[in-house]
């Protein structure tokens, strides 16, 4: 053997996490997309497409992911009544919850009195009048319960729709459910194809970067700072009034429930948060919520139900939006709301923000349905929120992110599906998310005997942690 050659196996090193240089490109991204709007507003417009192409890529992705996640999480549990127990909280909480963010949406707005002294165009009333048209579309009560079957079994899977993909998982979780030991090949499968698709959604990541670009030169080369100044009261108070509902209102919950420090939570989403942020939409971080709460100690089932029914029922941010966008309009076309008025707007929109999910333009768009239901003489004004809107729109995602996030480690500690040991040691930041494999995990059980999803290289840091 030459001299200075060893028999000895050399130390196996671990594989560096490349996913920062994507975060940091991201950022480069949104100050490069700005300066682009700033000095060259003509061509900025132009990239618009950019963006748009990147949320379609990551949606193309949510049903299949919704499908493999609730499938393996109703599929795996032997008690259908857990599912129920589990679901049925879910949407109770989801209820109150979404009553309290209207409700502050109409304090902050009847304090502030945004849409003071403003006068819409003609121009403007054209834009209220076709959102209302493409509001309208979607239906009533009638056709939105209708609107959640799918034509076909696969159609669930192709149509776009998050409640036809959820409805079909849940039927077809409870089939596998049924069919016992026979159907665990099946289950087998599904989790292949979850893996799979969680593969698609890493390669789809890096080009993060310029979708993000493409959306932010976008908005700033069409709305320019000097749109922002007479919507400055209605944007301060909106995300002030988000920051009370994320901070005080479920800060205060999560302690008193969980015993955990919302600020912990928020900085263990940080990465999602930064996605969000940059997209607008916070559908690009559904697939990742639902890989970190598994990571932080949530039980698959609790998981892969809460959250992608959040995603269609607890949006907190759309919420305080509509309130705060309705109360403007009525003072910007001088019909300001008496208080009765404004508790009936509450009472609609606890309904019309349900199905903000299911309607194209989301938060825009519903907001137009809305009055045009409950407030006719208000639609006009809708033109006026046009311009801020996407601005508008990054908090409201944030939000609602920020809201399923909550809604999950609350509903898991109720129905004692999470593992606190484990959550410690995620928001410590001692058991890493991994984010190059997000779903190669190893299988083992939990203080109580639940089966817990953990990267496998971090198994012994967990074990460790447990003492």
């Amino acid at each position: 053997m030459p001299p200075g050659f060893s028999t000895a196996t050399p130390p196996t090193r671990a594989p560096r996490d490349r996913t920062h240089r994507l975060y940091l490109s991201v950022i480069a991204a949104v100050v490069l997309g700005i300066a682009v709007g700033l000095l060259f507003p003509h061509v900025a417009v132009q990239l618009k497409w950019l963006g748009t192409g990147f949320v379609a890529l990551i949606k193309m992705l949510i049903a299949p992911i919704i499908f493999c996640t609730i499938v393996l999480g109703v599929g795996s549990i032997r008690q259908a009544a857990k599912v129920g127990r589990v679901g049925g909280l879910a949407l109770g909480y989801f209820l109150v919850m979404s009553t309290v963010a209207l409700a502050i949406g109409l304090v902050v707005g009847n304090l502030l009195h945004p849409g003071g002294g403003l006068h819409i165009t003609q121009a403007l009333r054209g834009q209220g009048t076709a959102l209302a048209t493409t509001a309208g579309e979607s239906g009533g009560t009638t056709d939105f319960v209708l609107g959640l079957i799918p034509t076909t079994l696969p159609s669930a899977l192709t149509s776009g729709s998050v409640l036809q993909a959820l409805l079909v998982a849940l039927l077809v979780g409870f089939a596998l459910q049924a069919m016992g030991r026979s159907g665990e090949p099946i289950l087998r499968g599904v989790g292949h194809l979850q893996k799979l698709v969680f593969r698609v959604l890493a390669m789809v990541m890096w080009v993060a970067p310029i979708g993000a670009f493409g959306a932010i030169a976008a908005v700033v080369g069409a709305s320019g700072f000097n749109a922002l100044k007479g919507l400055a009261v209605l944007m301060v108070g909106f995300y002030a009034s988000c920051v009370i509902f994320v901070v005080v209102v479920l800060g205060l919950l999560l302690r008193v429930v969980a015993g955990v420090n919302v600020l912990s939570l928020l900085r263990y989403l940080g990465r999602e948060f930064l996605l969000i942020f940059s997209t607008s939409s916070s559908e690009t971080a559904l697939p990742r919520l639902i890989a970190k709460m598994e990571h932080a100690g949530v039980s698959k089932p609790v998981a892969g139900i809460v959250v992608p029914t959040g995603y269609s029922f607890n949006l907190d941010g759309t919420a305080i939006y509509l309130t705060m966008a309705s109360l403007f309009i009525a003072q910007a076309v001088g019909h300001p709301m008496s208080i009765g008025a404004q508790l009936g707007l509450l009472a609609f929109m606890i309904i019309a923000s349900k199905g903000a999910a299911g309607v194209s333009g989301a938060g825009l768009a519903t907001l137009a349905g809305g009055l045009s239901t409950h407030r006719p003489d208000l639609l006009d004004g809708v033109g006026l929120i046009v311009g801020i809107d996407r601005f508008m729109s990054e908090a409201r995602a944030v939000t609602n992110f920020a809201g399923n996030a909550v809604a999950t480690i609350l509903i898991a500690t109720w129905t004692r599906e999470l593992d606190k040991v484990q959550l410690a040691a995620a928001l410590s930041g001692r058991v890493p998310f991994d984010e190059a494999t997000m779903l190669d995990a190893q299988e083992f059980e939990g203080p109580d005997g639940a089966d817990v999803s953990v990267p496998v290289e971090a198994r012994e840091r967990v074990l460790s942690a447990r003492g």
